[in-house]
């Protein structure tokens, strides 16, 4: 691997200069392939940023080693820790952190002052073209906008071609269509300069968009590392499963059917080719089994029925809240087209590819 995380861990210090506190990174082990693209994600205060500056070398390790290429970055076993400036590190920030005084080729420039002025010429107007701002060479940052400031922050970052570049929510700042469009531009951007990126992000459709690889983080750990396909469709943890995306967990029992096992719900029967657990994974096969929002579909002539409990309405699809004569909530993604009201009773059906079950939460875990 590129990059590669050995159980990293990082503590911040106690109160009042005391021993140091809770972790805010926990025993992480992932790597990039060179060229690759990772998303960290995970809810506030999950220590995805601590890690991100782990690597860039602002935060000293407590455990663990982080390497490059081969080259040991740092490694606590050792006390090594390289300094930021000799990582060949680049980092975006969300507040881009643009030089006012000058202008938009001299920002890009400032960290090439040490070339010659044609051959640093050369490399800002190749990176400006890169994230298409060449007609903007000459203006002062406060003459872009936001989006336009962002990715002059990019250029900056990527014009001492870094071996590996950091990026720190730089598009949370930003309203939501001018995030999705420029996920998309980085993204290209990225592949086009051939760089090894890692991405924090709390927005999940930004993590699908930008990451060829996505880690899920809570509590200082990672609890999965995968694509993109199977953090969503194959989470590997209860958490995972319960932070991507729309899902309730149902109550379900795994028996063997007539060739692979099934899992019996109030949904009915659900199978998934041979990959569904086993009835021996849990005490008498009873489970809960993750139900997400696109796994059920609105039919009305289907014998299961569901009240609409709340609907929100996402433009080409409303998200329905739906409670089952058994009691259990479920949560369905219908067409707008299909307008029914609050209180209304209507048909629905499961259509599961993945079956994913975890064991029921004990009293004492549910408390």
């Amino acid at each position: 691997m590129f990059l590669a995380l050995d159980q990293v861990g990082l503590r911040y210090p106690g109160a009042a200069g005391g021993p140091a506190g809770k972790a805010a990174v926990d025993g992480v082990s992932f790597g990039l392939a060179r060229g690759q693209i990772g998303v960290l994600i995970g809810p506030s205060g999950c220590g995805k940023t601590s890690l991100l500056r782990s690597i860039a070398g602002l935060e000293r390790l407590h455990s663990g080693r982080i390497l490059i290429d081969g080259e040991a970055l740092a490694d606590a076993a050792t006390g090594l820790h390289l300094a930021p400036e000799a990582r060949r590190i680049g980092m975006v920030f969300q507040d881009y952190a643009l030089f006012p005084h000058l202008s938009v080729a001299d920002n890009i420039g400032f960290g090439l002052r040490h070339l010659a002025r044609e051959p640093r010429q050369q490399r800002i107007a190749e990176v400006l073209d890169l994230v298409g701002l060449a007609h903007a060479a000459k203006r002062a940052p406060h003459q872009l906008s936001g989006g336009q400031q962002q990715r002059v922050a990019l250029a900056r970052a990527l014009a001492p071609s870094p071996r590996l570049l950091l990026l720190d929510e730089p598009f949370s700042s930003l309203d939501v269509d001018l995030r999705e469009h420029l996920s998309q531009e980085l993204r290209g951007i990225l592949r086009a300069s051939g760089t090894t990126a890692l991405f924090v992000t709390h927005d999940q459709g930004e993590a699908f968009a930008i990451g060829d690889v996505v880690g899920v983080m809570q509590h200082g750990r990672l609890e999965q590392w995968d694509e993109s396909y199977s953090v969503y469709h194959r989470p590997a943890t209860r958490f995972v499963a319960d932070f991507i995306g729309h899902g309730v967990f149902g109550s379900g029992r795994i028996v063997q059917g007539s060739t692979d096992p099934v899992v019996q719900t109030a949904l009915g029967d659900l199978s998934d080719a041979g990959e569904c657990a086993l009835p021996s994974a849990y005490p008498g096969g009873e489970c809960e089994v993750l139900l997400r929002a696109d796994d059920i579909v609105h039919d009305d002539d289907a014998p299961v029925k569901a009240r609409i409990e709340r609907k929100i309405f996402r433009g080409a699809e409303f998200l329905y809240t739906l409670r089952l004569s058994s009691g259990e909530q479920l949560v369905a993604h219908v067409p707008s087209h299909h307008d029914h009201q609050v209180g209304e009773w209507i048909g629905i059906r499961a259509h599961v590819d993945h079956v994913v079950t975890f064991g029921r939460p004990s009293p004492v875990a549910a408390e």
